[in-house]
């Protein structure tokens, strides 16, 4: 039975509905891709699908609007899994369990996909309704932007004659998105050396650390728990013998952790706990405001893994001691806008190598391959290598925007206020299609989503509402 059917924009709500029945999480697009191909085969329209599951669809121009430059809309079809606790959805093979409650959209026991489904719901709604006056439209709708944005990367643009996009993957009604800093995940592997140690075992934990996004939220101040790791364990070898046996943190590189564990054999266990206890108190009151969760935890534990010799031991805690983490400079051009970071999101320890994967973010190239030098510089040092994945360029502000301003132009009209025009330091996939786009002139905007990727994700009926009216206008405007 259709959940949404009764909600306005009609056409919006079903789309999305029938997008929601189909498993589409990152790496699993292929039917979703074909959906969407369906759906423009159905209407007649000019399509394009590739080996990475992205789907281009054409329209023409509606008439009285052929001479008009061509307009591209663009979202991405994959969205981010993830369920609560005791929830038995398999998210791979089966739909979403949608609700609607009063204002808001919601699926039960797990995340919505708002982000970055409504686009595709509104994309190809204008597509269809015929009502809607536009120059050629081409939608662009791309795969697995969520992990990387792997999709927008490899997509082959010779079909498109746009050089405007709308690209509907904001998640706040009233702001405008009109530049983003590139990044990269980069991947610091030391090679491990282990020998048997006689001595106490150890588990040390830090946890309750509120965390957030490692692009728009790294400026907060949040503590990040692998960093806060590297000084305890350095405490600890400061006053007895100690030697790593392996370190653990945080599960996705553009996620600040809010968790580490980290398992040590010590000659004297009980300075090491009092160093360990001695630090906390400091570290609670260093993030007393931002953190007041934190929490450290140090009790004794069995392991069969050997712990690693002397030499390792010491460059491990160099790595989680000196790696880089947080801002590294401020934007000189917009007041209160980071402009360069990274983030150590993910410690992980395996027999033979440890490895920190850090999200490097920079609006600036020059200052995005500084941050990678220093990671690779540092851990070469100890003897260790650097990968650097899911490299994806900036996005540029703009200072001629003829599309920022017709779109400041109808939100004035039809909200009686001004929006907000802000570039972030997070990644968008405008910055990947700018590249392939020279030119391009781009603006980012949505409706209220909140708490996407999280199973509290919820979308905002009146909200899509006004968006679609929005988009319907900006491109009526469109020549």
């Amino acid at each position: 039975m259709a959940i949404l059917s009764n909600l306005e924009p009609k056409r919006v709500f079903e789309i999305f509905e029938e997008m929601c029945a189909i498993p589409h999480g990152s790496t699993n697009t292929k039917a979703i891709s074909d959906w969407c191909v369906a759906f423009g085969e159905k209407l007649g329209l000019e399509h394009y699908q590739d080996e990475a599951n992205n789907v281009i669809l054409i329209a023409p121009a509606t008439p009285g609007y052929e001479d008009a430059p061509a307009v591209i809309l663009q979202g991405h079809v994959d969205m981010v899994c993830e369920k609560e606790a005791g929830c038995a959805k398999d998210m791979d093979k089966e739909g979403l369990d949608l609700f609607a409650d009063g204002d808001l959209v919601g699926a039960k026991g797990t995340t919505l996909g708002g982000d970055d489904g409504i686009a595709v719901a509104m994309a190809l709604a204008a597509l269809e309704d015929t009502t809607v006056q536009h120059p050629r439209l081409e939608v662009v709708l791309t795969t697995d932007e969520e992990i990387g944005m792997l999709g927008a990367a490899v997509l082959d643009v010779t079909p498109l004659q746009g050089r405007t996009m709308l690209n509907i993957d904001s998640e706040e009604e009233g702001i405008f998105t009109v530049g983003c800093a590139g990044g990269s995940s980069v991947f610091c592997h030391l090679p491990l050396v282990r020998e048997n140690f006689s001595g106490e075992t150890l588990v040390v934990r830090v946890s309750g650390l509120v965390g957030g996004h490692s692009g728009v939220e790294i400026n907060k101040g949040h503590a990040n728990a692998n960093v806060l790791m590297g000084r305890l364990l350095r405490a600890m070898s400061a006053v007895t013998e100690l030697r790593l046996v392996s370190a653990e943190g945080g599960s996705k590189d553009n996620a600040i952790p809010t968790a580490a564990a980290a398992v040590v054999t010590v000659v004297d266990g009980s300075a090491a706990r009092k160093a360990a206890e001695t630090l906390a108190a400091e570290m609670k009151k260093e993030y007393r405001i931002a953190d007041p969760g934190l929490t450290v935890a140090v009790e004794t534990v069995e392991t069969k893994s050997l712990p690693m010799d002397e030499v390792t031991t010491g460059k491990a805690l160099c790595m989680l001691t000196c790696l880089p983490n947080g801002v590294q400079a401020m934007s000189m051009d917009i007041p209160g806008l980071v402009q360069t970071s990274l983030n150590i999101g993910i410690l992980k320890c395996g027999d033979d190598e440890m490895t920190a994967v850090c999200s490097v973010r920079s609006s600036v190239a020059s200052q995005k391959q500084m941050v990678r030098d220093r990671l690779r510089c540092l851990t070469e040092q100890m003897g260790g290598r650097v990968d650097v994945i899911g490299d994806y360029p900036a996005w540029e502000y703009l200072p001629d925007s003829p599309l920022r301003e017709r779109m400041i132009e109808v939100y004035r009209e039809q909200y009686g206020k001004e929006p907000v025009v802000e570039t972030i330091h997070a990644g968008l996939e405008c910055g990947l299609l700018g590249e392939k786009l020279p030119g391009l002139d781009c603006v980012s905007f949505g409706p209220d989503l909140t708490d996407i990727h999280t199973p509290r994700e919820r979308m905002h009926i009146a909200s899509v509402q006004r968006t679609w009216k929005l988009l319907c206008e900006v491109l009526k405007r469109s020549k």
